[in-house]
């Protein structure tokens, strides 16, 4: 399946149900796609090395990237109050993570992988477009405040990593996720959408789990499990 290619919108919007709620249905199998793939799975049990790690940092360090330079011009927007926010900005964690992991020149070692460039055009392409913006906002942010932190814990126990090499998941202005997440939640829902740019933010979301699916899959054909010790 082309992740660029536009899906065909499964939980199209109904009356009087909530963007977050037609976001969170639309994508429920996407997401769990995305969960399911191997790479994580190995990723989260132990079975990689940290470079397996290090590298899926770049990945994240081009996405973020991406996504950012668009959110300072979204922030703009007056249709979109509070949407863009200081405390869920990731790239300079990424970078404290990435110098962290490979070395003070980690941009000449990092290597960004086909799907992660088609994962960032698209980011580039979507833009300023409200809907589009939003839906890739809540893939991405909600994402690494919720199922982020046990990604964090098994990192934690898999590769001895603490507060260093893990700040991505470090949320230090978000002392209580969950209320930030249901604040978060309520602003999506605010958005001035009519129906089609709801559907069109719907679609947009599942496109996204599918480019992460895809940046998974290409982390998972260069990193393989570690030979069990004899």
């Amino acid at each position: 399946m082309n992740p660029t290619a536009a899906p065909a919108t499964r939980g199209a919007s109904a009356p009087g149900l909530p963007l977050s709620v037609l976001l969170r249905e639309g994508t429920r199998a996407d997401h769990e796609h995305a969960e399911a793939s191997g790479f994580i799975g190995l990723l989260m049990n132990g079975s990689l090395d940290v470079a397996a790690y290090a590298d899926l940092a770049a990945q994240q360090w081009a996405v973020y990237s991406a996504l950012e330079s668009t959110g300072r011009l979204v922030r703009l927007d007056p249709r979109a109050p509070g949407l863009v926010r200081d405390e869920l900005e990731r790239v300079p964690s990424i970078e404290r993570d990435l110098r962290f992991l490979v070395g003070d020149d980690w941009k000449r070692h990092v290597r960004i992988l086909p799907a992660t460039k088609t994962y960032v055009a698209r980011l580039l392409e979507v833009g300023v477009d409200l809907p589009e913006y939003a839906a890739h906002a809540y893939t991405r942010y909600l994402g690494d405040l919720s199922g982020g932190q046990i990604v964090r814990r098994m990192l934690e126990r898999g590769y001895g990593l603490h507060e260093d090499g893990l700040e991505f998941y470090t949320f230090r202005d978000i002392p209580k996720p969950k209320p930030f997440k249901d604040a978060y939640r309520a602003r999506l829902d605010a958005l001035p959408l009519d129906a089609a740019e709801r559907d069109r933010a719907v679609a947009e979301a599942q496109r996204a789990f599918r480019l992460n699916a895809s940046v998974f899959a290409d982390l998972g054909a260069v990193h393989h499990a570690r030979p069990a010790s004899a």
